[in-house]
């Protein structure tokens, strides 16, 4: 009978088996140290990982792999005194190739001991995560980004909102006034009412600025060539800068055509301007340069690839630091002593910017100056649009659920000559205007929170009643109503708070 041997594997044999595993790995650099560091066997995976042949890097020192930023500090020698203290030792850091590359690699080093407990040497695993870390660090600044933007709209919801209402008691107190005026008064009261009108001037001054950071501004967007802008502009913010701040124009941008509305361009030059100035209490050179930027990708997180103008305004002033450029944006966060600033100039800057498509990015270094780049698409010359012609009416129907608006706004119609009803909301002025047929014009609020829109009754008016004119009011600006309501541009606007000049306007140029 035949005998069944059981064969085993010799020692010899394993060993040469491991050997090449380990040799036929090449996801990961697989190599053994000396207790003082040198390389003594290399895989596949390292050479492949690091770039060095096995000729190459048997015999040297490991430290190779390390920046020297790494070498200076000791890091190769602590991670072999850990290992060999604690046996064992993972970190995570920049490494260098044989190129002089740099690539982020996850190491693991074991201590390697004998039955007595003798160190022969160290077990060293690198693995190159590099697209891991960039697509956790894309993944974070995406994040991030998601969540500034979500935190400016939140906020800038609120701020438009406060503005709307903020606006609707400045037209009692503006209409007011203007009925005032109109009657017989004292000198006194003519310098109390000049002194309110003023003080209406300057709320009404605030309330823009809350609205350009809300991006509910209105504004008088045209094309318009960036660099001639800033040209034109230089001698008033010479002016501006005083004798310490030299302004220094650097228009390198040759296609600078964009879509602005000039004022608020300028205004928010000024601001950026001031802020440079205020960060150079003994003086320096605030630089305003222009260029075209093309790319095939994003320029910034929230602008996607394109032809862009650039328009920086820098200065070698004392910087923000990190903590101060995350809040740089909010309304009324403001670095200067109290009674220096409203804290509202970056942050109209911000609204502006982005409400005419664009995007607004920061660089500074505290000692170092800071750079604020504002970004345009670009674009080409168009025609503006006029709006018809129509003659004056006779009786006006107003609208408006605030009463004391509607009261003020009645008077200020009857002093230039116009017969008025009043609704309180759009229902009521239906059953007036069924009821009546000499209703010529409706003004009407849009924003009514109860029942039918204003919105909704010019359409209706529109619809059954088209011999009437319609004209709309809202403290809301007509830019941020248009994205809501496409269909508002068929019907007449006026902003509130309007004056008797505004309104006499719209009536006798242009209705419907």
């Amino acid at each position: 009978m035949r005998s069944i041997q059981k064969t085993q594997d010799t020692p010899i044999e394993t060993e040469e088996q491991f050997r090449l595993l380990v040799q036929g790995v090449t996801d990961y650099a697989i190599y053994m140290l000396s207790p003082a560091g040198i390389v003594t066997s290399w895989n596949a995976g390292a050479q492949r990982i690091k770039g060095y042949s096995r000729a190459e890097i048997i015999g040297r020192h490991f430290s190779c792999f390390y920046t020297p930023e790494d070498c200076a500090a000791g890091e190769p020698a602590l991670v072999l005194a850990t290992a060999a203290k604690e046996c064992r030792v993972e970190r995570e850091g920049w490494r260098v190739r044989k190129n002089g590359s740099r690539f982020w690699a996850h190491i693991v080093v074991d201590a390697i001991r004998d039955e007595a407990g003798t160190l022969l040497g160290f077990a060293k695993i690198t693995q190159d995560i590099t697209q891991r870390k960039e697509a956790a660090a894309a993944l974070e600044k995406a994040k991030a980004a998601l969540f500034h933007a979500q935190k400016m709209e939140a906020i800038g919801r609120l701020t438009g909102g406060l503005a709307h209402d903020f606006n609707n008691l400045l037209a009692v107190l503006s209409n007011g006034l203007e009925v005032l005026a109109m009657q017989s008064r004292t000198h006194m009261d003519t310098r109390v009412m000049e002194g309110m009108r003023r003080a209406v001037d300057r709320g009404a001054s605030l309330t823009q600025q809350l609205l350009s950071f809300a991006r509910q501004q209105p504004l008088q967007a045209q094309v318009h060539d960036l660099n001639a802008l800033v040209r034109d502009f230089e001698p008033m913010l010479a002016r501006a800068s005083g004798h310490l701040t030299l302004i220094d124009l650097r228009l390198r941008a040759r296609n600078a055509f964009a879509l602005v509305d000039v004022a608020g361009f300028e205004t928010n030059l000024l601001n950026l301007v001031v802020n440079a100035m205020d960060a150079m209490p003994s003086g320096g050179a605030v630089t305003i340069a222009t260029d075209n930027i093309a790319s095939g990708s994003e320029v910034t997180s929230i602008l996607p690839a394109g032809h862009y103008v650039r328009v920086s305004v820098s200065d070698i002033g004392i910087g923000m630091s990190a903590q101060v450029m995350a809040q740089a944006f909010e309304p009324f966060f403001t670095t200067k002593p109290p009674g220096k600033g409203t804290g509202l100039g970056l942050s109209q800057v911000y609204g502006f910017v982005t409400q005419s498509g664009g995007d607004v990015v920061i660089t500074s270094k505290e000692g170092k100056g800071t750079a604020v780049d504002l970004y345009f698409p670009t674009a080409e010359p168009m025609q503006a649009l006029r709006l018809p012609d129509v003659s004056k009416s006779e009786t006006v129907l107003l609208v408006d659920d605030e009463p004391d608006v509607l009261a003020l706004a009645s008077e200020m119609f009857r002093s230039i000559g116009y017969e008025t009803a009043a609704a309180g909301n759009a229902t009521e002025a239906i059953e007036i205007l069924r009821r009546r047929t000499d209703i010529d014009i409706v003004f009407t609020d849009i924003a009514m929170p109860q029942g039918i829109s204003g919105l909704a009754l010019a359409r209706l008016i529109r619809a059954e009643y088209p011999g009437i004119k319609v004209i709309l009011t809202s403290g809301y600006p007509l830019s941020a109503l248009r994205h809501e309501h496409e269909t508002i541009s068929q019907f007449v606007f006026v902003h509130k708070p309007y004056r008797l000049a505004d309104l006499a306007k719209v009536l006798r140029s242009g209705v419907n």
